[in-house]
């Protein structure tokens, strides 16, 4: 009924979960102040000791308790806002910082849709739990032991005895419910993430699905999950229904039969007239702080479902926190016997050793699926090398020692799909220095061939669309190119960088790598290799091995599988000319 946890990640709420209590219980108390000189008045004039003209000031101090009644209730209004305001800011803040310390490598235990589910809805479900069920949890055993205390004083302990036994009666029931409730709201957010997922997917994929005329199958399939979402929110509001049901049983009942108790004090001459009325106009009151826990409970309870997704996420083992520094020089990176496996039984690289010298240009050649960009991707630290696996260095320092800061200070990583943000063309080249003038921004469009394009348009100022889907294929890599040559640091990887790029820009582009890699480490992994000619290395691989490593003469000359690769690219490319000069004639 109340997780300590989620008190513990936000106790900046406590002040006015506090403040709540106390306004709710002020109202309680103007409520009974009312309630008692209203009976007291009623008591006057049953018994001829008032007329109704002496009983105007009492009448407005009613009026006035009513009207304080109204701010303290807007009071607590407040409070309830303020804490579910603060938990909001304060959790999904807690949730960001730990996304940044777990990286990219988040992928490997939640869904990227999942995230923003807890991360929105989940959280938003929170305000409840704590705007409204928290305070309430307190205030409802409040209430009663007040009460409890003035029906005693007044003459009457049994009565009030008696309803207080009675009170429990509906906690009992909420915690009847609470272990069923909980099975099936986390089965509830377990299907709501899945629709969600289900959803954001085939809305990034309505274009190939379009294509592939496959927009029905996909249809079907997001209806089988939207039925079984509707099927487990049925039983989620089956299950409220029949838990409000016998909450009200106990909460009408009680108040039922403290008016009978109440009655029959007075029948007896064990309490006054004055007593009887205003036991009977509380009697209720008793109960329905209670009945209102019992319906803030079904909410709290889904909020508290979505916390259990939120804490599972928070409580991700994170990478050790890593300090080193890389120097500005001599950033020669080595991999000594290196493997590793994306699955336990299928490994991607075998006993890879390979040096990439400081200031030079190596390549990294081979088929598609080789593992030329798991090679990348470890260096990057994407995905983490177990020690077991051998070593990786940079700079004489192994990878699991430097900081994320100075390794992405460092190593400029482009790869074939990089992510353009919805803007300007001057907002994506910033992210990669933020205090370039424009003068530098043109001199980046320049290096990658996208200057006279954008001219054309509205220069630093035309507008992306999302992910720079008004743009094509190439434009979209070459503005991530112009990024990467704004960054400025000491190592690049280009990563099949120029996949989509036309034969002519892409030699204007190998032109400015080539002339990068005279200061700077370069690392180049392509599938063409026709631009690695004038590597000062090139590391050919083939399925998770590097079968030969040299410059392009040493491996033409060795006969190997750099050789059997260069030869079908040539006949290919030749043959492409042969029958583009056919067609022509």
């Amino acid at each position: 009924m109340f997780d300590s946890r989620l008190m513990k990640i936000c106790p900046e709420s406590r002040k006015y979960i506090i403040a709540n209590i106390i306004f709710q219980w002020l109202e309680l108390a103007l409520n009974t102040a009312v309630m008692i000189m209203l009976a007291n008045a009623v008591m006057d004039l049953y018994e001829g000791k008032a007329e109704l003209s002496s009983l105007i000031p009492l009448v407005l101090i009613m009026a006035g308790c009513v009207v304080l009644r109204f701010f303290v209730t807007k009071a607590a209004v407040k409070m309830s806002y303020l804490a579910s305001k603060t938990v909001k800011k304060v959790l999904r803040e807690t949730i960001y910082k730990k996304l940044m310390r777990l990286s990219s490598s988040y992928r490997d235990h939640v869904s990227t849709a999942a995230l923003v589910q807890e991360s929105t809805e989940g959280v938003e479900q929170l305000e409840s739990y704590f705007g409204l069920y928290v305070p309430q949890f307190f205030y409802a055993f409040l209430a009663p032991l007040t009460l409890f205390l003035l029906f005693g004083f007044s003459g009457s302990w049994s009565t009030a005895a008696v309803l207080l036994i009675c009170v429990p009666l509906i906690p009992g029931a909420i915690m009847m419910v609470q272990k069923i409730a909980k099975k099936l709201l986390s089965k509830y957010w377990d299907q709501y993430e899945n629709l969600g997922s289900t959803f954001l997917e085939n809305l990034q994929g309505m274009t190939t699905l379009k294509t592939y005329q496959a927009d029905q199958f996909k249809n079907e399939q997001m209806n089988e999950e939207s039925e079984k979402f509707r099927v487990v929110t049925m039983k989620v509001l089956t299950m409220q229904l029949n838990s409000v049901t016998i909450m009200d049983f106990f909460a009408y009942g009680g108040a039922g039969l403290g008016i009978l108790l109440a009655s029959n004090a007075f029948i007896h001459q064990k309490i006054t007239l004055a007593a009887c009325i205003y036991m009977i106009l509380l009697s209720a009151e008793f109960f329905l702080p209670m009945r209102r826990l019992g319906s803030y409970f079904h909410v709290a309870m889904n909020g508290m479902a979505a916390s259990d997704k939120i804490f599972a996420f928070l409580n991700l083992e994170e990478p050790e926190r890593k300090n080193g520094v890389l120097p500005e020089s001599d950033l020669s990176i080595t991999l000594d016997h290196v493997s590793f496996s994306y699955e336990e039984d299928r490994e991607a690289l075998h006993d890879i050793s390979l040096n990439i010298p400081a200031g030079h240009m190596t390549a990294i050649v081979g088929e598609s699926g080789c593992g030329k960009s798991t090679i990348a991707s470890l260096i990057m630290g994407r995905n983490r090398l177990p020690k077991e696996n051998g070593t990786l260095t940079i700079a004489g320092m192994d990878l699991s020692e430097i900081s994320e800061e100075s390794l992405m200070k460092t190593v400029t990583y482009t790869g074939s799909n990089e992510f353009l943000f919805k803007g300007t063309v001057r907002d994506n080249l910033l992210c990669a220095d933020h205090k370039a003038d424009d003068a530098a921004l043109w001199n980046a469009l320049e290096r990658s061939g996208l200057a006279a394009e954008l001219k054309e348009k509205e220069g630093l100022d035309t507008l992306l669309a999302e992910n720079g889907s008004n743009l094509s294929g190439g434009q979209r890599q070459r503005l991530a190119l112009a990024r990467a040559f704004l960054h400025d640091t000491p190592v690049y990887i280009f990563d099949e960088a120029t996949s989509s790029i036309d034969g002519e820009s892409e030699e204007k582009i190998m032109k400015e790598i080539e002339k990068l890699a005279e200061e700077r480490t370069v690392i180049l992994i392509t599938h063409r290799l026709a631009n690695v000619v004038h590597a000062d290395q090139t590391a050919c691989m083939e399925e998770g091995y590097i079968k030969e490593t040299g410059t392009h003469e040493e491996l033409l000359a060795h006969h190997g599988v750099y050789r059997k690769l260069w030869e079908t690219q040539q006949e290919l490319e030749t043959y492409g000319i042969k029958e583009k000069g056919g067609t022509l004639s």
